[in-house]
This record gives C-alpha cells, structure tokens and sequence, in this order.
C-alpha cells in the first residue's frame, strides 16, 4: 500500500508537463487494451464462422444451396461464406450473360472472390496500425517525459546551495515514473501486434487456399479438368 501511494505522489508532484506525457500514455493504453480485446473477440469470431461455413461446403450441399444461404445469412456470415457468395453471384451473372468461354466465366468469379478477399483482409488488419503504432511511438514518449522531468528536476536544483542524494533522488523517480508508463503501454501493444499478424497471416493463407479448391470445383462444373482439392466436393446445380 505504502509503495502505491508513494508512485501516486510521485505523480502527483511531477511537472505539468510530465503529468500531460503520462496522462497522454495512460488513455493510450486503455485504447490499446480495447483494441486488442476487440481483435480477440473477431478473430475467435472470424475463426468459427469459417470453420462452420467449410464444414457445410464440403458437406456435399449443392453450390446454389449454399449461395441462397449465404445470401439469406449476410449480415452473420464470415469471411469465407461472403467469399463464395461473391464469386457465386459473379458466375451467375455471366452465366445469365450467356457467355459461352469457360476461362471467360471462371476468370469473372476469381476476379470476384479476389477483390472480395482484399476486402476481407484489409477488415482484419483494421486497428493493426494503431498497435503497432502504440508498440514503436510510446517508449519515446515515456522517454520525453522523463528527460523533461529530470530537466525540470535538475533545474530546481540550480537555487540550492548543497545538493544530496535525498533531495536528487525524487525529481528522477517522478520523470522515471514516465518512462515506465511508456513501456507499460508498449509491451502489450507489441505481443498482440506479433500475434495478430500471425493470425492475418493464416486467415490469408485460408481464403487463399478456399478460392483455388472452389475455382477448381467451378472448372469441373464448366466441364474443364481441374484436379480434385478435396475429398467430398459440393455438387453442382
């Protein structure tokens, strides 16, 4: 209890400016803990809903089944439902254009599950920026505050005839009070950034993976040979 209130007074007897430098820190930091709370809470959401969506793909379902229900539930599908939604609804169209080249209609559903991809992953990597920012930006933060500090503190010192340890040490213990704020912000900023990443990484790699294994179904359907991607594959029309 002692120290708590000491590192209290020690704020509270900081400079102006130095209290704005961890003032400034602390709400980052609340930002920063939200963001990654809200990154949790969307990957593990975005981690089910393609896990629900593959086990129905390839569960033999047929491929307008499967898009009348991704159309149904657009509000709550994932990533991968809104990916074959797309190039479905694209495959369609041209097939309505009657637009007789295979490569033709193939190419217009990639095209449209590529974009819709991009789309996806730009969604996922919202916020990513701010931690890394938060990550790179507040040690050197901290690290201001605490040089301001001990200016200040150093300053205040100029008027005095005997300088001590006793009468050094608080001035440095309130600008290093700063610097720790900094890295507190900083540390977690920077493990949920790497994690994230890895976590962007291989949702990329998943959709990746998806659009080749459903183009190939497409092919089959258009009557073009295309090896088999999976082992049960969704019937046709």
């Amino acid at each position: 209890m002692n120290q708590d209130l000491s590192i209290i007074q020690l704020v509270l007897h900081a400079s102006f400016v130095v209290q704005l430098v961890m003032l400034l820190l602390l709400l980052v930091s609340i930002t920063s803990w939200a963001a990654i709370f809200r990154k949790l809470r969307s990957f593990k959401q975005t981690r089910a809903l393609n896990d629900e969506f593959e086990r129905d793909f390839w569960s033999g379902t047929s491929l307008n089944d499967l898009y009348a229900s991704a159309v149904q539930n657009a509000k709550h599908a994932g990533p991968m439902e809104r990916i074959f939604a797309s190039g479905m609804r694209e495959y369609q169209k041209l097939r309505e254009r009657r637009i007789g080249d295979p490569s033709a209609l193939l190419d217009g559903a990639r095209r449209a599950m590529r974009a819709s991809q991009q789309r996806e992953l730009d969604e996922a990597e919202s916020n990513l920026s701010f931690l890394a920012s938060v990550a790179s930006v507040s040690p050197y933060v901290g690290l201001f505050g605490t040089v301001w500090g001990i200016m200040h503190a150093f300053t205040g010192l100029a008027s005095l005839q005997q300088v001590t340890l006793a009468t050094v040490a608080p001035g440095i213990a309130e600008a290093l009070v700063a610097t720790a704020i900094g890295l507190f912000a900083a540390i977690p900023a920077v493990v949920a950034y790497n994690r994230f990443a890895r976590e962007l990484d291989r949702l990329a790699i998943k959709l990746e993976t998806f659009i080749e294994e459903f183009s190939n179904i497409l092919q089959r359907n258009l009557g073009v040979h295309a090896p088999a991607a999976h082992s049960a594959t969704p019937t046709g029309y």
